[in-house]
């Protein structure tokens, strides 16, 4: 049996990478699925995934950009079970030479958008329940110094996380929410990242990105989907402010 069947899912920066990889292992196991980007030429994705894919854009750094998302995904099917929080963006740089707008866009986009999914889709849940898995970085558990506004943001995730799962509880809604901390994972972005930091030899950059764990290899967009179905289906009925780390050992190498 379908571990998501007949539940509504919203995906943010699903259009591609791992966003794409949650969305697909979401419709294979059955669920209506809304992807969002912000990047509007990429509406051809839900033709692409089939007849239960949605494609909405949605700036998550704007209530009411959520707002209209939700409503949408409501107005088309009744209801809202699962929101994953994975847009997110990543600038280099230390406490020396990052600079403010850095530090504010990253906040905003890793931070801030998560803090308005998870507020709006408590909102949505309410009297009928639902999961909400916020995708942190294993960054966000251990930093690094030319990372310091994307490790912050990732932090502030994986505590907004069990924040939001305290008032669910304590509040008796019907509602859990838990995060992922990806490692690195093989996608287009990543790729692009090591063709620019090594023009002449990217495959250098991916060496020492593999390097970062412990299994000899990346992880993969469907292996942050396969946890995000966990997370939220039945079976991770029990869990909540929790964190589910997919990285491949990086929290734990003996550097």
């Amino acid at each position: 049996m379908s571990r998501l069947a007949g539940r509504v899912a919203l995906v943010t920066g699903g259009a591609r990478g791992i966003g794409r990889g949650i969305v697909e292992r979401f419709l294979a196991e059955g669920a209506t699925v809304m992807a969002t980007d912000l990047d509007v030429d990429d509406a051809p994705v839900a033709a692409e995934l089939g007849e239960r894919a949605l494609y909405h854009r949605l700036d998550v750094t704007r209530a009411d950009d959520w707002t209209a998302a939700l409503d949408a995904l409501r107005d088309r099917c009744g209801r809202v079970d699962i929101l994953v929080n994975n847009a997110g963006t990543s600038r280099s740089g230390s406490i020396e030479d990052a600079s403010e707008a850095d530090w504010r866009f990253v906040m905003d986009t890793n931070a801030l958008s998560v803090f308005l999914g998870c507020q709006a889709a408590v909102r949505a849940m309410r009297a009928t329940g639902g999961a909400i898995v916020n995708i942190a970085s294993a960054r966000g558990q251990r930093t690094g110094a030319a990372q310091c506004a994307y490790s912050a943001s990732k932090a502030a995730v994986l505590s907004l996380t069990e924040s939001v799962a305290l008032h669910c509880g304590e509040q008796g809604l019907p509602i859990r929410c838990n995060a992922i901390c990806p490692g690195v994972i093989d996608t287009p972005l990543m790729r692009q990242h090591a063709a620019s930091e090594a023009p002449g030899d990217p495959g250098a950059v991916i060496g020492r990105m593999t390097a970062m764990g412990i299994v000899g290899r990346l992880g993969t967009p469907r292996e942050i989907g396969d946890a995000a179905v966990f997370l939220a289906s039945d079976e991770a009925g029990f869990v909540t402010g929790a964190v589910l780390n997919v990285d491949g050992g990086f929290r734990i190498r003996d550097f």
